[in-house]
């Protein structure tokens, strides 16, 4: 599993705070179900947030679809047929 970028930890670290602030000022709760509820929530945007930032400079290539492809031809002709000797039929 690769390391979570600088990038990735600031914008997860930013978005639980705010949104953990946010949800805290909203609801209004004071009770520690209500707050924990909210901490829950915030924790799981954030990861949320970290894991769809894009890394930085490594996109995936894209991947090109073969053509059609024909078949190989040969280029060396093929040996003319030999004739097959002749044979004579016996008179009776």
């Amino acid at each position: 599993m690769p390391r979570p970028t600088a990038a990735q930890l600031a914008y997860g670290s930013c978005t639980v705070i705010f949104s953990t602030l946010a949800m805290l000022l909203l609801s209004q709760t004071s009770s520690a179900v209500g707050i924990a509820i909210v901490a829950v929530a915030a924790l799981a945007l954030g990861l949320l947030v970290a894991m769809t930032v894009p890394l930085s400079g490594k996109r995936p290539a894209a991947v090109e679809q073969p053509a059609h492809e024909e078949p190989v031809r040969a280029s060396v002709p093929a040996p003319a047929p030999t004739p097959e000797p002749v044979r004579e039929r016996a008179v009776s």
